[in-house]
């Protein structure tokens, strides 16, 4: 009986699969016969998995869990919130001092003895994945992430959620693509689909999720990248959209329309948004790095929890993301936004004391979430600079109204603005902030402002500051390929790929006449040339002997080790490939001899390095 040609292709391709993956045989007998529906998606899917609608159907599915994971995030934040304060701040000040220690110890104990893994839940270790691990992530990030943010801000630790949901929709795309066996290229745009589908639902910004991932993650702009991101950043929205009906940030209509007489307002504050910007990179920079000097992770959680809980002590504002602080300031209601803080009680009636309020909570919002995290706790930085950008321009615009003695610049105006400028700076993100404050006000009044706000900010920060938070740490071990093109193509090409080990070799002890029969019976113009243990003493180029490899009255009398160039540099077999190119452009040769244990065990040619290289690239970046 003829089988159709889908079946053919089925079981032919299972026998190739078996055929090149031998070695993990145990994963799943794909020749079995289908025992339950999970199984027959899965045999089904691989053998689909290169078509390209099927590619679509796989960023429409992480979509839907980004937003479902972003969505449970969101409410369990929430809810958690609602449960552990029951009663005002004023009654239950002296808990501030427990709440926030006690979450950062709960997701220590789950990361530690239930994942018996401490790595970090952010935006840094997403692109360490895509720089270093083709891709791939924790499974158990997928849950991790999230549970983690739960705890930590669920009790007040002062972090954004955004980077932990980004964190799990990345994790679920990295998996599925690897589930079905993708290459680099594909699982990455997954990674990137869960990635902006998680930014997208927790914001309702479909356009600022893919911008997000183009800028931040540095995805290519490709319709093969492109047309994915969309999809599951729109999918992401519309779960939270349909099933959070309040909102999952917060909602600010405009209602003051851009005056093109406050142009140099807003440029002033965008120089003050640029140094707000590299003060909260580097303090937040500089307390981790503080932190990681502790060793002992119980001291780490005890000192954190003091440490932040005399921040809230003071500040109750600090407490959780700060979006809520941001929505009072947006409505104009000041007593609100107050919060019975330690000391501005009377602030409606003291401008004083708001200026001092809002300069302290300026420069304490970044120490507040650098201690939140560094102890231990789960949870990113975008949310806390977005709201430090808020304040800024509020307190901006506020104090130039006091100074002019009337009304001339809307706060709420220049809260949005300088909020988008702050992501710009700290973010090194410019496009992410324009977009994402475009959306939340469902409007473009502030586009002007905006685009000139993320510009000045991102040209000042990045002369002083070439690295965001982060990219820092990465930069600082070479380990930020994703923005480098370059080095990511080299990222993946190793010694063995383009090492040639055919190369007739000469021992040191031969003369002229020697060399000259090895030499007739090679096609290639270098000799490495060897002592009795196989260790490199130098390199005879042809070139070099032209001149006298004909007079044969020299043969006798004249030695290899007269005519070999002892080369200058040479490529260990442990070397990167970026560290072979370094020695090329040093060296300026066209071969380098590689050695190992000083052992001679080929040659690297540029000529075959730039042929493996341009192969390489196309295949990581072909649309």
């Amino acid at each position: 009986m003829r089988l159709p040609c889908e079946k053919i292709l089925f079981l032919q391709y299972h026998v190739n699969f078996y055929y090149f993956r031998a070695d993990k045989l145990n994963y799943i007998n794909l020749m079995s016969k289908p025992r339950s529906i999970f199984h027959k998606f899965h045999l089904w899917s691989i053998v689909r998995r290169n078509e390209r609608q099927f590619f679509l159907l796989c960023s429409l599915i992480i979509g839907l869990i980004a937003g479902f994971l972003a969505l449970g995030l969101k409410s369990a934040v929430f809810y958690l919130r609602d449960f552990v304060l029951v009663e005002s701040f004023t009654e239950i000040r002296l808990l501030l001092f427990i709440l926030p220690a006690l979450g950062i110890f709960i997701t220590y104990i789950i990361k530690k003895w239930i994942l018996r893994d401490l790595s970090k839940h952010n935006v840094q270790e997403i692109l360490y994945s895509i720089s270093r691990r083709n891709s791939k992530m924790e499974r158990h990030k997928i849950i991790s992430s999230v549970l983690g943010a739960v705890f930590t801000a669920g009790f007040g630790g002062s972090v954004g959620l955004e980077s932990p949901v980004i964190s799990s929709g990345g994790a679920f795309g990295s998996n599925l693509g690897r589930w079905l066996r993708m290459n680099y290229k594909e699982i990455t745009v997954l990674l990137a689909c869960g990635s902006a589908a998680g930014i997208s639902a927790i914001f309702n910004t479909p356009i600022a999720g893919v911008v997000f991932a183009i800028e931040v993650l540095m995805i290519d702009l490709t319709r093969f990248s492109l047309i994915p991101l969309l999809l599951a950043s729109t999918t992401g929205t519309i779960v939270t959209h349909l099933l959070y009906s309040e909102g999952m940030l917060f909602q600010y209509t405009i209602t003051q329309s851009f005056l093109a007489g406050n142009i140099p307002y807003y440029l002033l504050l965008a120089v003050i948004v640029a140094f707000v910007s590299l003060y909260f990179t580097r303090t937040f920079l500089y307390i981790d790095k503080v932190f990681q000097k502790i060793k002992n992770d119980w001291v780490k959680i005890a000192v954190g929890g003091l440490l932040f809980g005399i921040l809230l002590y003071v500040f109750p504002q600090l407490y959780g993301e700060g979006y809520l602080s941001v929505t009072h300031l947006l409505n104009g209601d000041l007593d609100a936004f107050s919060g019975n803080a330690f000391m501005f009680n009377e602030i409606g009636s003291s401008a004083l004391l708001f200026v001092i309020l809002m300069l302290s909570l300026i420069l304490l919002k970044v120490v507040a979430t650098s201690i939140t995290i560094a102890a231990g706790g789960v949870g990113g930085i975008f949310a806390p600079s977005a709201v430090t950008g808020a304040m800024t321009g509020y307190l901006f615009a506020f104090a130039v109204n006091i100074i002019a003695g009337e009304y001339i610049l809307s706060p709420g105006n220049f809260a949005l603005v300088g909020m988008a400028a702050c992501l710009s700076g700290v973010l090194h993100a410019p496009l992410t902030g324009l977009f994402l404050i475009a959306e939340i006000t469902s409007g473009y009044e502030l586009i002007v402002p905006l685009m000139m706000a993320v510009t000045v900010v991102f040209i000042i920060v990045k002369i002083i500051e070439p690295h965001s938070i982060f990219t820092f740490q990465l930069a600082k071990r070479g380990e930020l390929i994703t923005h480098h093109k370059d080095k990511a193509v080299l990222n993946f090409l190793t010694i063995e790929n383009v090492l040639e080990n055919n190369l007739q070799k000469v021992p040191v002890e031969a003369n002229l006449g020697e060399l000259v029969n090895y030499i007739s019976k090679s096609k290639r113009n270098i000799f490495p040339v060897v002592d009795h243990e196989g260790k490199l003493e130098g390199i005879v180029y042809v070139e070099d002997i032209r001149d006298i490899m004909f007079q044969q009255e020299l043969y006798q009398n004249t030695w290899v080790r007269q005519l070999m160039r002892v080369p200058d540099i040479v490529v260990d077999a442990c070397d990167t490939m970026q560290e072979v190119m370094d020695k090329f452009n040093v060296s300026n040769s066209w071969n380098l001899p590689v050695v190992q244990d000083d052992k001679y065990i080929g040659i690297i040619s540029k000529s075959s390095l730039f042929s493996v290289y341009r192969k390489k690239l196309i295949s990581i970046t072909e649309d």
